[in-house]
C-alpha cells in the first residue's frame, strides 16, 4: 500500500534535511497532478526550489501557493518567502559601483 500524497509530502520535508532539497523535490514532483489544488504542496515545492537557487521557478510556484491559500495567514506566510526571494535575488552593489 502506497502512502498518501500528503504523507509523502511530509516525508519529503524530513528527507530535505538529511539528503538535500533535490532529493526531496524528486520525491514530490510526481505528486503534482494529485496535489494540484493543495496549498502546502506548492509552498513546500517553492521552498525546495528556492534552496536550490531556482528562483524563477520558486517565484512561480509560490504565486500558485498564494492563489490556493485558504486564509490570509497562509498567503502572508508565502509572501514572506517571496519577499525574501526577491530581496536575495537583487544584484548587490559593489564597493566600486558605489563610488
Amino acid at each position: 500500500m502506497q502512502p498518501s500524497p500528503v504523507v509523502t509530502l511530509n516525508r519529503a520535508v524530513a528527507v530535505s534535511k538529511v539528503r538535500g532539497a533535490q532529493a526531496a523535490l524528486d520525491m514530490i514532483d510526481p505528486l503534482e497532478s494529485r496535489l494540484s489544488n493543495y496549498f502546502h504542496y506548492f509552498g513546500v515545492r517553492g521552498a525546495f526550489l528556492m534552496q536550490l537557487g531556482r528562483n524563477d521557478e520558486a517565484r512561480i510556484t509560490f504565486d500558485r501557493a498564494i492563489a490556493l491559500a485558504n486564509t490570509s495567514a497562509e498567503a502572508a506566510h508565502i509572501r514572506m518567502h517571496l519577499d525574501r526571494l526577491m530581496r536575495d535575488s537583487q544584484p548587490r552593489a559593489t564597493t566600486a559601483s558605489k563610488k
